[in-house]
């Protein structure tokens, strides 16, 4: 059954709390996804949760990518450089034992079901929420494994909080692990960047491969503004 218009209202404004509900600490075990749970489409015509009254403004915050030099990277610029017709930004991190992975493994699915022009218009986002274990040599080792095309984004502590603060994401170091290391704890949402640099969509963790490829076809095929 589709929401009502009331409806479609209340769950724009609960956006952020979802985001924030979605603070999830790497480690636990993830229920797997299956396409046909919670699948309805609401009045957007979206699987995702839509920011209708204020989307998200992405910061001007300029990290390091995995583009460029292979040990140093190159100077990325959340808004300058993102000129793709559709981004999608992940926050995490390369040590995740599970969500992480997940979720990457699905956007990756995801693309890999649309047309090849398409694929050619979205880029993808991997903003670490580690940087003392995340260089661009890590983080290009890790993305390779979902697709060689994926950019990861690494810096500062100070500059991936901001970064973090503009997308509504909050990241932190959790408890130390009896090997010694630690998990991290972040949100998971994946969130969608038009071409204005708002965020107006956002994709939670139990979003499908089929029906996030569903959302960015959709998306793609809009008028341009």
């Amino acid at each position: 059954m589709r929401e009502s218009t009331p409806a479609r209202v209340r769950r724009a404004a609960a956006v952020a709390a979802l985001a924030l509900a979605g603070l999830t600490a790497c480690g636990g075990t993830a229920e797997p996804l299956n396409p046909m749970v919670g699948a309805e489409i609401s009045d957007d015509a979206l699987y995702g949760s839509v920011i209708d009254q204020a989307p998200y403004q992405v910061p001007d915050v300029t990290l390091t990518s995995t583009l460029g030099d292979a040990a140093e990277g190159t100077p990325y610029s959340l808004t300058a450089d993102s000129t793709a017709d559709l981004t999608l930004v992940f926050f995490g991190y390369s040590n995740c034992p599970d969500i992480c992975q997940m979720v990457m493994a699905n956007v990756a699915n995801a693309l890999d079901r649309l047309e090849p022009a398409d694929q050619e218009r979205v880029q993808v986002l991997f903003v670490t929420t580690d940087p003392a274990r995340d260089d661009v040599a890590t983080l290009r080792t890790y993305l390779e494994r979902f697709d060689p095309a994926f950019v990861g984004l690494t810096g500062d502590m100070a500059a991936l909080q901001e970064a973090g603060d503009g997308f509504h994401v909050y990241f932190e170091e959790g408890a130390r692990l009896p090997s010694g290391g630690y998990d991290v704890t972040h949100n998971d949402q994946v969130s969608g960047v038009d071409t204005d640099d708002t965020v107006p969509v956002l994709w939670m963790r139990d979003t499908s491969p089929h029906q996030l490829a569903t959302d960015v076809a959709t998306l793609l095929a809009r008028p341009a503004a």
